[in-house]
């Protein structure tokens, strides 16, 4: 038998609906994170960010992915006024962790003074 939920609000601590892996569409995971003092701003099923080397980074995720076929959208920057910069998977992506790498374009690799990343998975 088919039915309609209304709901204004639904809260829980565990499950699909505590990391939006119900819902197809929006963004199972996302960052806002300061690379000059390497802290997280703000948050969403990233549990830490780990600055691995010059230019790359590892999003580590509170709850795993589905499956490793997920998108990645990003941007970085610097605050310093330098180049405009676009932030890259850098390796295999796992359903627990997502590699970074961030490029001056049409140049090098680069830290950054910060970046924002959204993950998208079925």
């Amino acid at each position: 038998m088919a039915g309609t939920l209304v709901a204004n609000t639904i809260n829980t601590d565990t499950g699909l609906f505590s990391t939006n892996n119900a819902y197809l569409g929006i963004a199972k995971a996302w960052v806002n994170y300061n690379g000059s003092t390497q802290t997280v701003n703000g948050s969403f099923n990233v549990s830490s960010v780990t600055y691995v080397s010059s230019a790359y980074y590892t999003l580590n995720f509170t709850t795993a992915m589905p499956n490793a076929n997920y998108a990645v959208a990003g941007i970085a920057g610097s605050t310093a006024g330098g180049s405009a910069k676009m932030l890259v998977p850098a390796g295999a992506q796992t359903t627990t962790t997502c590699p970074l790498t961030s490029y001056v374009f049409n140049a090098s690799q680069s830290d950054s003074s910060y970046f924002a990343v959204a993950i998208f998975s079925s």
